[in-house]
């Protein structure tokens, strides 16, 4: 008989975690090895036909407003009973509200493996989310972190070191690196980008939800690059309610004619075939996806020094590391990468390598998959011990 695996989603909205938790279902329901369910907070987002087409049709949701109050505990009780009817071995969240949830949820439900994860360092959660996410923490048997700056991240925290355990993203580069095969005119087109052959494009690919993002420093960086190389042009992939600030900005650097906001990006891989480098400007995060997209599409990477950054890109090799808000070595760097193509197009060979060695999604799975197995065999000898002594007790 299989294991059944649930894997709480918050919502199938284009971000990296949905991105991941979406595609970790689609990696678990392939292998066959488990009975896999998924359920979610929201049922809004347009990666939910992608979970559609596995065969789950009927996704349960569980809306919530507030961690403290009626709604909060009836949704509880909606899902642990879920578990129960579905016989659950492991339940598996994937970000902050995931983890309260599912967590709480799983333990009244008593489901034998609990795994809770972070996905993210600084600057997203009050103290007051780090103290409920930790109480998560305390109910899961694993939590799961997508980098090992995440993990020192959690032991300085103070979750148990032997609790967390290092799983990278998974990229399906073959996805990402076999796209184009739209010619470069066609993918203009697509973008409503400017049908100049002698552009070169830098881009960034980034929510404009969050101000951790910090797009600001990539629009001065732009300044600068273009202020050396007059035909750069800038791309900033998303979409979210820091759009308006950021034209407003690009207005103020006269960067109106050079900027290219396209808005959500439904085809990543076109959008990064007519890129020449690639930027991420955030000041905090966990691992980023973006990075991994970057190299497995060929391109050469200019970071900033956050998170699990360095654990992916190789400084000089693949691309650069930059200080945290640091327009200027920024733009000092994309300003070398423009300017030696056969520099940068061998740097994203190389990038393109390490992710194929070491971010595959063969190799996401296969960490996951023994994860699994090894807290279902400790949950499994945990009660058989506990029966042990309760036959002792009784004289059976």
């Amino acid at each position: 008989m299989r294991h059944a695996v649930l894997q709480l989603i918050n919502s199938f909205e284009q971000g990296g975690t949905e991105r991941q938790t979406v595609q970790l279902t689609r990696l678990l329901h392939e292998s066959g090895r488990y009975d896999v369910h998924v359920a979610c907070l929201s049922g809004k987002g347009p990666m939910r036909h992608e979970v559609e087409a596995l065969g789950f049709k009927d996704i349960p949701e569980f809306p919530l407003t507030s961690f403290y109050n009626r709604n909060a505990l009836v949704q509880l009780r909606r899902l642990a009973r879920l578990m129960r009817a579905q016989k659950i071995d492991v339940v598996q969240t994937h970000d902050f509200y995931t983890n309260v949830f599912g967590m709480a949820a799983a333990a009244l439900a008593r489901v034998p493996v609990r795994i809770a994860s972070r996905r993210e360092m600084g600057g997203l959660r009050s103290r007051k989310q780090r103290i409920v996410e930790r109480r998560a923490y305390n109910l899961a048997h694993a939590v799961v972190a997508n980098a090992e700056a995440v993990r020192r991240d959690l032991i300085e925290e103070g979750v148990f070191t032997e609790k967390i355990v290092t799983i990278y993203n998974g990229l399906d580069s073959h996805r990402v690196a076999s796209a184009p095969l739209l010619k470069r005119k066609q993918a203009l087109i697509s973008f409503n980008l400017p049908l100049e052959e002698n552009r070169r494009f830098v881009t960034i690919v980034a929510n404009l939800r969050l101000p951790v993002k910090d797009h600001p420093t990539f629009l001065r960086a732009a300044k600068l690059v273009r202020e050396a190389i007059p035909n750069a042009g800038f791309i900033i992939a998303g979409e979210g309610e820091l759009l308006g600030s950021m034209r407003e900005l690009s207005a103020q650097l006269k960067l109106e004619s050079d900027v290219f906001f396209t808005g959500r990006c439904s085809d990543v891989p076109a959008l990064l075939s007519i890129s020449d480098v690639c930027v991420l400007s955030s000041r905090a995060e966990g691992f980023s996806n973006s990075i991994l997209e970057y190299m497995a599409a060929g391109r050469a990477v200019v970071t900033t020094d956050v998170g699990g950054a360095r654990e992916a890109v190789v400084e000089g090799e693949t691309g650069y590391i930059v200080p945290i808000g640091d327009s200027h070595k920024m733009a000092e760097r994309i300003i070398a990468l423009l300017g030696d193509s056969d520099m940068a197009r061998e740097m994203g060979e190389r990038g393109r390598r390490i992710v194929e060695q070491k971010f595959s999604c063969e190799a996401q799975l296969t960490h996951i998959e023994a994860l699994y197995e090894r807290l279902l065999a400790k949950a499994r000898t945990s009660l058989s011990d506990r029966v042990e002594q309760t036959e002792s007790l009784t004289g059976l």
